[in-house]
């Protein structure tokens, strides 16, 4: 059964809008079977030539049991800018794992997700593939990944683009744990289209987290994205800086 929780988070940072979704970031490390996950809910602001106002929520859930393992994500970010109001972006992500070999495993998700700030109307992504594991040492874990993703993707230009493409999407992930308290994650992606390898997209987040006591944890991120092909105007690099406080349950 899962514990009551509750969550009451500031953030604070500089933030643009990423594209491709962490999901390494948001597995949680548990010898035991049955319900586990985190919720949270960031507010920022920055004022520079203008004023930015930033909420958003996170939801993450995940059931394990055996070799199997269940995770979904639930994201959505509201912003006001210079007085006007909109909702920016959204992401729901489901993934499930399968444990082949005690070093091989099998992944599948599904993702939606819009982002009105990079003109993303609606981006539906549907992947499977094989996830290795490369460390099994107590304070280092490594991982490498290498999936075949189907995209549909409409865009908010007039007119709209759609896109139907395949994808590979590679990643590399590590984990180091310097004690109970103080653990680093970071995790790189790489996703070109099949039939044009020019047309990639690169994403990097490193996140480091401090315990400050049982289930409660300050965390500082950076993430960092590169679309070789984006949307009409907007940059082709984008990033983001998070500092704030996670509470997860079991």
């Amino acid at each position: 059964m899962m514990k009551k929780f509750f969550l009451l988070v500031f953030l604070a940072g500089f933030t643009a809008q990423s594209q491709i979704i962490n999901t390494e970031s948001l597995r949680m490390v548990t010898d035991t079977s049955g319900w586990s996950g985190s919720i949270s809910l960031h507010i920022g602001f920055v004022k520079n030539v203008s004023e930015l106002f930033k909420v958003s929520n996170k939801i993450h859930v995940q059931y394990k049991t055996g070799k199997q393992l269940i995770l979904f994500m639930n994201d959505i970010g509201f912003e006001r800018a210079d007085g006007a109001n909109f909702i920016n972006k959204g992401v729901q992500h489901l993934r499930y794992n399968y444990k082949i070999r005690p070093r091989i495993t099998w992944e599948a998700f599904l993702q939606n997700q819009y982002n009105a700030i990079s003109k993303i109307d609606y981006r539906r992504l549907a992947g499977t593939g094989l996830r290795f594991k490369l460390s099994t040492h107590e304070k280092y874990k490594a991982y490498l990944a290498s999936l075949l993703m189907y995209e549909n993707e409409k865009t908010t230009e007039t007119p709209a683009i759609i896109s139907r493409d395949w994808r590979n999407s590679s990643y590399f992930s590590f984990s180091f744990y310097f004690n109970k308290n103080v653990s680093l994650i970071s995790t790189t992606y790489y996703q070109p289209k099949l039939r044009q390898f020019s047309d990639y997209r690169v994403a990097h987040q490193s996140a480091l987290s401090f315990t400050i006591f049982k289930n409660l944890a300050f965390s500082t991120a950076f993430n960092f994205t590169y679309d070789a092909f984006p949307v009409a105007g907007i940059p082709k690099k984008q990033y983001e800086l998070i500092n704030g406080l996670v509470y997860s349950f079991d």
